[in-house]
């Protein structure tokens, strides 16, 4: 018999001074069984870092583990066509190049301890014409802290001023250092 996904919910508010946007999102997320508290705060964490260049419109979460042919988060327009497509972890070189040629934008989290580093120097080379693509590492540490406000229905606020990111609830604030590894406007 197999496993179900178990629900969560979170109602995210953002605060998004870089990209003028400003509001409430209610979401529910459905954890894989092989999915990790942390990596699903990471999901949360990413999408909070899209949506304010989104404008709030069309972003939403993909099947993720449980679907090869899509995205853990993506943006869609009216046409359907994919505006932007996000992975989390450490992705093959082959994945990362089809999301390339099947949507504008292309945003990576990577999270977890050396082994980004390593992942990313083992592939860099081939992805640096990608000028669609980002990608991010988010440390131990942070990606730790998220996956302890982990709980089956969060109330959680995110703000993002500049580099400065700070995500949590009533309890305890995390300042997130989202680390950029690749960003092609920036060669």
């Amino acid at each position: 018999m197999a496993l179900k996904s178990t629900i969560f919910r979170a109602e995210l508010n953002i605060s998004d001074v870089n990209h003028h946007h400003y509001g409430d999102h209610k979401l529910t997320i459905a954890r894989h069984p092989s999915e990790t508290d942390e990596r699903m705060m990471i999901r949360v964490l990413a999408f909070a870092h899209i949506i304010g260049q989104a404008a709030g419109e069309g972003v939403e979460f993909g099947k993720g583990l449980s679907t090869d042919d899509e995205p853990d988060i993506w943006q869609k327009n009216l046409r359907g066509d994919i505006v932007h497509w996000v992975e989390l972890g450490r992705p093959s070189e082959e994945r990362i190049r089809k999301a390339c040629g099947k949507a504008q934008q292309v945003s990576v989290f990577s999270f977890g301890d050396h082994a980004v580093e390593l992942w990313w120097k083992e592939i860099a080379g081939k992805l640096q014409r990608h000028s669609n693509l980002n990608v991010y590492a988010i440390n131990k540490s942070t990606s730790t802290a998220l996956a302890e406000l982990t709980c089956k229905n969060m109330a959680l606020y995110c703000s993002i001023d500049g580099n400065t990111m700070t995500i949590g609830n009533d309890v305890r604030l995390i300042d997130v250092d989202v680390e950029t590894l690749f960003d092609p406007s920036q060669k």
